[in-house]
């Protein structure tokens, strides 16, 4: 026996042998046909007896229309208006860990701006030796980096705090992608300006502001600045998309997609936060007292099962079953997924389809066999830290119901015996 059959349950093994002996593949859908003779196999199909679409007529490859439902969606009553308006990563339709850049998470505070190549300009000034002014054609000829993460709104899953509000995973947990970005780090650009200007570094800032009306101006301390962040100009190896910040944007690797700044155009040493109001008014944690807390930066680990969820019910019956679903942290990388099927009475161990990835996302599977009992399906994250993706009720006794942001609670969702499934919340 070969290892790939030893890693293969009994039960699931017996269902492989039964479709191949009948002659009905997976690809049939069904076990339930055994004997029967499947067209879609026995007979010729109009695809395989004609030409294609000629691929020249698609200069610019697109899914194909089947996929057609695969796609960012928003929420209307999140959106105050087109220009100012949030779309879901559709993660419930999705495999594996990259967000193609078509349907990614973005958030837009004053619509997405055209700017070209040739137009653009960064400028890096303030408490620096030799304030500087780049050209896009000056960012290629820098050192260039690949690093893939993540980015999460602060505001991700942050409708639930109340209670369970919005029915699907690219709603409750869609402000998110993950994307190989390509640039060059933060660190490189600001000793080039030099820093000596700013003395002791240990309590200096920068301020990064976009070219977009709104601008989005955040303040960040330098130590991370000059740790990992970037200055991309690619994502998935193909020029940013428009909304993505096209030509350069700012990757921030595990803290809050607000601080992300799009369509990059100065980056100022401070020495101290400007405490603009994306970062006061904005942005800050309400506690159950009224009170605030801001520079809550970070993403704590957090996951959702995927499939079967809301969008993504169980449609092919009862037997083997591929629960699947995310996890990620911004404090480093994800060690271990447990996925419960009962409301998180018991927990088994999911498997991770590759080791971690700190501030990346991490695919994750439970296979099992589904006897159409209804199902409490949760996930829980945790990350090398050693820190445990928290409960709901845990976070309310910190936080109240009337947070927003930083909402990183276990995600529950009903199967039903149909195989349909719905967003639910369960005492705990």
């Amino acid at each position: 026996m070969s290892d790939t059959q030893k890693d293969i349950s009994p039960s699931r093994r017996a269902f492989l042998r039964g479709a191949a002996a009948t002659g009905v593949g997976l690809a049939a859908g069904s076990a339930s046909a055994q004997g029967t003779p499947d067209p879609l196999i026995t007979e010729k199909q109009d695809w395989a007896m004609t030409t294609g679409a000629g691929v020249d007529e698609t200069p610019y490859g697109l899914p194909i229309k089947y996929e057609g439902d695969v796609i960012r969606r928003n929420v209307p009553w999140l959106t105050a208006d087109p220009i100012s308006s949030i779309n879901f990563t559709p993660i419930h339709a999705l495999d594996g860990t990259i967000t193609p850049q078509g349907c990614a998470f973005e958030r837009h505070h004053s619509g997405a701006i055209e700017l070209k190549k040739e137009d653009y300009r960064l400028m890096i000034n303030g408490l620096v030796d030799q304030p500087l002014v780049f050209t896009y054609a000056d960012l290629e000829r820098f050192p260039r980096e690949n690093r893939t993460f993540f980015l999460e709104c602060a505001a991700n899953t942050g409708m639930e705090w109340a209670g369970a509000q919005l029915n699907g995973a690219q709603f409750t947990h869609g402000m998110i992608h993950n994307m190989e970005y390509s640039g060059v780090s933060l660190r490189t650009l600001l000793e080039e300006a030099g820093l000596t200007a700013a003395g002791d570094l240990s309590d200096k800032w920068v301020y990064v502001e976009g070219a977009d009306a709104s601008s989005n101006g955040r303040s960040i301390p330098m130590e991370k600045a000059l740790d990992d962040v970037m200055v991309a100009f690619k994502a998935n190896g193909e020029a940013l998309r428009m909304e993505h910040g096209y030509p350069v944007r700012l990757v921030v690797p595990g803290w809050e997609g607000n601080m992300w700044v799009k369509w990059l155009r100065r980056i100022e040493v401070t020495a101290q936060a400007v405490e603009g109001r994306e970062e006061t008014s904005k942005y800050t944690d309400t506690l159950a007292d009224g009170t605030s807390r801001k520079w809550t930066w970070v993403m704590d680990a957090k996951s959702v099962v995927t499939s079967p969820s809301p969008q993504s019910p169980i449609a092919h019956g009862t037997g083997p079953l591929v629960i699947t679903g995310l996890a990620w942290s911004g404090r480093g990388a994800i060690t271990g997924v447990d996925v419960s099927k009962d409301g998180g009475k018991t927990w088994e161990k999911a498997r991770l389809a590759k080791p971690g990835e700190k501030m990346a996302l991490t695919r994750f599977y439970l296979d099992t066999d589904w006897d159409g009992s209804e199902m409490l399906l949760q996930s829980r994250a945790h990350d090398e830290t050693g820190y445990v993706q928290p409960t709901k009720a845990q976070l309310r006794e910190v936080r109240g119901e009337n947070s927003v942001y930083h909402n990183n609670c276990i995600q529950t969702w009903h199967v039903k015996a149909n195989g349909e499934a719905e967003n639910v919340e369960v005492s705990s």
